[in-house]
């Protein structure tokens, strides 16, 4: 059995986009605006009541990843931190526990 689908794209909405940052990596705040970009999308042509919810409901989708991200990035740093103490490297360690 052959199943197949078919997929429209708008010419008006990009399907590939590049975001970059110089001398750093994305901080929790911008992957969170990127995540919610790629959940919630609500055509321009939507009914009003839609789109005023669709945003509203992505604004909150937004604070709960940043949320984890931030707690993602404290609870990593403390894996390292626990490492670096147990392999005898008390200072490195001291220095990633207050970035």
């Amino acid at each position: 059995m052959m199943v197949g689908a078919t997929l429209e794209l708008s010419r008006d909405v990009p399907v590939v986009g590049v975001k970059t940052t110089s001398g750093r990596g994305f901080t929790p705040e911008e992957l969170a605006e990127l995540c919610s970009d790629k959940i919630v999308f609500v055509a321009d042509t939507a009914p009003q009541e839609i789109r005023d919810q669709a945003r509203a409901f992505k604004v909150q989708v937004q604070k709960v990843v940043q949320l984890y991200l931030q707690q993602a990035v404290r609870s990593d740093r403390t894996t390292v931190y626990n490492a670096l103490t147990e392999a005898g490297h008390p200072q490195l360690a001291e220095l990633i526990r207050r970035l």
